[in-house]
């Protein structure tokens, strides 16, 4: 269940996301599976204890080009077109075009007055 407000997902995206997934595993114990993007893999990691996606490792390619490569976080929000509107009202810029994900939800990568990137995430699933 999204709650508003809350940090939904986390992703890193770099250029050699096969390494960096085998950090993290090696590291944390989180266990990796692909995730097909057209021609190469990208990785959901998983708790070891329970199973459940905890964040997404991805290669700097396609829709991820030009992504920073630090940790993202997706914050959950009501609506997404307001919420970009008044980041940009309040001298943010909106770093992508807000996307739909996979008929699940709509995000947009910001950027805030201080310069920090995060991501706003509208669930399009039933609650």
């Amino acid at each position: 269940m999204s709650k508003i407000g809350t940090v939904g997902w986390m992703d890193l995206t770099v250029e050699n996301a096969d390494q960096v997934k085998d950090f993290y595993a090696a590291v944390t114990g989180w266990q990796p599976s692909g995730l097909d993007m057209g021609g190469y893999e990208d990785y959901v990691m998983s708790s070891p204890e329970t199973g459940d996606g905890v964040s997404g490792i991805c290669h700097a390619r396609g829709g991820n080009a030009g992504l920073p490569p630090v940790w993202l976080i997706y914050i959950y929000v009501a609506d997404i077109e307001q919420s970009v509107a008044k980041c940009k009202e309040l001298g943010g810029e909106a770093i992508t075009p807000i996307k739909e994900y996979a008929g699940q939800g709509r995000y947009c990568i910001i950027r805030d007055p201080a310069g920090a990137h995060c991501a706003l995430y509208q669930s399009l699933k039933q609650e």
